[in-house]
């Protein structure tokens, strides 16, 4: 027997992606990415995530996995699913070789997944840092310093000269999850500047968003992470509110009418 619809009981909130469903290529020894993702996410957008190996956070570890045919693979497996966008969600692994190289991956990424919208953590990052009307930019990363050099050269190339940065030296991608929040929001505060307009946070894998709506209350400057970046901009060019408010001001443009705070 079917009941009416005015006669059916109310149904919990399931996790369906009707306002937006986000594809997530990440690596496969990451955890961060999607939880902050989910963190922010509002009802109605879902994160669905496909997975690469990433040998070791340096040049060489993440030039093996943007060389290798795994890649191509986990885009085409994504795309095979009903999402809206696909961010690639590496920003040492689309930075590494500039502006071009990121350009051209998206390209890449968009052969191999035709239907949605592409983005990658790079590209949202320069989107991010110009919504929130950044110019010069103070840098703190977990990384070791030759892929610490890449992150400020991309930055300072498309007009945002690094003012200040410091960076962690660490090469182990499970290892860059480990770092406590407490420890975030300090390597953040160490960085700032006066004459830094804004502040990033690079990294996939390296917990932030929780701290964010403090560092810009403790900092008065806008505060960019490249997970923030990357689900604000998958939002954007949706053109869809779909972010709970409380992840700084970035995210915070992108907030679904009547969604709570965490």
């Amino acid at each position: 027997m079917s009941l009416s619809r005015d006669a059916r009981p109310a149904f919990r909130y399931d996790g369906n992606g009707e306002r937006a469903r986000i594809g997530l290529i990440f690596m496969a020894s990451s955890i961060v990415m999607e939880s902050e993702m989910w963190a922010m996410a509002a009802e109605g957008v879902a994160i669905h995530t496909t997975r690469i190996k990433l040998p070791k956070v340096t040049v060489e570890g993440i030039e093996e996995m943007m060389n290798a045919p795994e890649l191509e693979s986990a885009a085409r497996l994504l795309g095979s699913a009903p999402i809206d966008v696909l961010c690639f969600g590496g920003t040492s692994a689309s930075f590494l070789h500039g502006t071009a190289y990121d350009h051209a991956l998206i390209e890449k990424l968009k052969s191999w997944a035709p239907g949605p919208k592409v983005t990658t953590a790079s590209t949202a990052t320069l989107a991010g840092l110009k919504k929130v009307g950044a110019g010069p930019v103070a840098l703190a990363t977990p990384y070791v310093d030759g892929v610490h050099e890449r992150a400020v050269r991309f930055l300072e190339e498309n007009g945002h000269p690094v003012v200040a940065g410091r960076n962690l030296g660490i090469d182990s991608d499970q290892a860059l999850a480990e770092v406590p929040l407490d420890d975030v929001f300090d390597l953040v505060c160490s960085v700032d500047r006066p004459e830094a307009s804004a502040i990033f946070i690079s990294c996939t894998n390296f917990w932030s968003v929780g701290a964010i709506e403090a560092l810009e209350a403790e900092l008065g400057k806008p505060v960019v992470s490249a997970v923030q970046a990357s689900f604000w901009h998958a939002l954007d060019i949706l053109d869809v509110d779909g972010a709970r408010p409380g992840y700084g001001r970035l995210v915070d443009s992108r907030a679904a009418k009547g969604a709570d705070a965490p």
